[in-house]
C-alpha cells in the first residue's frame, strides 16, 4: 500500500464542499478590491477609505442571505471569516482563501503572493475544508515569472498534502502591465485568448503540483459566448470547453467555473458550456449577488434584492447543475486494499 494513497482529508474537504449529488454549487465572498470598489463608489471616497465596519458588512449579508443554498462558501480570513463564520450554515462548506489580492505586477508578468500572517496550516487548524489559490498565470510571460508562479503553487501543493486539505487552485490570464489599458475590462477580455487559457490549465494538471479542484475562467470571454443553437459559433465556442474537460478528464481532476464579472444570464450560459464539456459546478461571485449590492448603503434593501435576484440566480444556476452536471464522486478503492489491523494507521500519510 502507498502511503501517497491516503488523503482521506482531502476526500473528506471535496465532499463538504459538494452536495449530496455530488455537484459543487459554491459561492464566493472572498472578494476584496471589487467589494472595497463598490463600497468607495457609493461612500463617494477612495478604496482605502472604505472602513472594515462595511466590508464587514456586506460580507455577512452574503452569507446569511445566499449560505443555505450553498454547497460550500468561499471566505477571505481579513473580512469574510469575521464576519461570517457564526453565520456559515453547519452543513455548508468552508473553502478559505491563501492569495493577497496585492500581486506584483512586472513587466514580465504578475507574482501571486499569500496573504501576511496566514498559511496552509493554519487554514487546516481554522477549520476549513479546502485552500483557495488564485493564480496569474499566462505562458508567455517571462521565465523568472512563469519560475516563481509555478514554484508557489507547487510549494502550496506540498503544504496542502502535507495537512491533507483539499487544494483548490484558481487560474486568470491577464494583460501585461505595459499593455494600454492594463486593468481595464476590456483589455482583460483581449488576452484572455484561450489557447493561453487551456495551456495554463494543462501545466498545472500536472501531478507535481498536487490540485484538488480546479477554479477555470472561460477559455472565452463570457460575455460574447453565443447562444447554445447548434450554430457553427456555437461548436466552434464549444470545441474549447470541451478540449479544457479533456485535460481535466485524463488528469483526474474535478472542475468548476467562475463568474469573472459576468450578468447571472450570461454566467447560466457559460455554465451551459461548462456542463457540456465535463465541469462538476461552479464557484461564483458577482454574478450572483453583484446586482443587489448596487443598493448599498441601504443594507436592508440589499438584502431584499439578494433575496430576490441572487436567490434565484443561485436557484437557476442549482436546476441547471441537477440537469447537466457531471458528478463528482469520491475515490476510496485504497481503503480496499487493506488486509490488515493497524495497516492504515501504519500506510495514512
Amino acid at each position: 500500500m502507498q502511503t501517497d494513497s491516503f488523503y482521506l482529508g482531502k476526500t473528506w474537504g471535496l465532499r463538504r464542499m459538494a452536495n449530496e449529488a455530488g455537484h459543487f454549487t459554491m459561492v464566493a465572498l472572498d472578494q476584496r478590491p471589487p467589494i472595497a470598489n463598490l463600497v468607495a463608489a457609493k461612500r463617494g471616497i477612495a478604496p482605502s477609505q472604505v472602513s472594515f465596519a462595511d466590508m464587514l458588512a456586506v460580507k455577512r449579508l452574503l452569507v446569511e442571505v445566499l449560505g443555505q443554498q450553498a454547497s460550500a462558501m468561499l471566505l477571505d480570513p481579513n473580512y469574510a471569516f469575521p464576519a461570517a463564520l457564526d453565520r456559515l450554515p453547519a452543513r455548508t462548506g468552508m473553502v478559505a482563501t491563501l492569495e493577497d489580492h496585492r500581486f506584483q505586477d512586472t513587466p514580465g508578468g504578475r507574482l501571486s503572493n499569500s496573504i501576511r500572517d496566514w498559511s496552509v496550516e493554519k487554514i487546516k487548524r481554522a477549520g476549513a475544508d479546502g485552500v483557495k489559490v488564485l493564480a496569474w498565470y499566462r505562458p508567455d510571460a517571462s521565465l523568472e515569472v512563469l519560475a516563481h508562479q509555478k514554484q508557489y503553487v507547487r510549494q502550496i501543493g506540498e503544504e496542502c498534502r502535507r495537512h491533507d486539505i483539499a487544494y483548490v487552485l484558481e487560474l486568470l490570464v491577464y494583460p501585461f502591465q505595459q499593455q494600454a489599458g492594463h486593468s481595464s475590462p476590456s483589455a482583460q477580455a483581449s488576452d484572455k485568448l484561450p489557447q493561453r487559457v487551456l495551456d495554463s490549465v494543462r501545466e498545472f494538471a500536472k501531478p507535481e503540483y498536487g490540485v484538488d479542484l480546479f477554479k477555470l475562467e472561460s477559455p472565452l470571454p463570457g460575455a460574447t459566448l453565443p447562444d447554445t443553437d447548434d450554430s457553427a459559433d456555437h461548436h466552434h465556442a464549444q470545441d474549447w470547453f470541451n478540449k479544457m474537460g479533456v485535460i481535466c478528464r485524463e488528469s483526474g481532476i474535478p472542475w468548476v467555473m467562475l463568474s469573472a464579472g459576468v450578468t447571472a444570464e450570461q454566467f447560466l450560459r457559460v455554465m451551459t458550456y461548462a456542463y457540456a464539456g465535463g465541469a462538476n459546478g461552479f464557484l461564483a461571485g458577482r454574478a450572483i449577488w453583484w446586482e443587489a449590492l448596487q443598493h448599498f448603503p441601504d443594507l436592508q434593501a440589499c438584502r431584499e434584492g439578494l433575496q430576490a435576484t441572487g436567490t434565484a440566480t443561485l436557484q437557476a444556476l442549482a436546476q441547471l447543475t441537477r440537469d447537466k452536471a457531471q458528478a463528482w464522486t469520491p475515490d476510496y478503492a485504497a481503503l480496499g486494499h487493506l488486509k490488515a489491523e493497524g495497516e492504515l494507521c501504519a500506510a495514512y500519510l
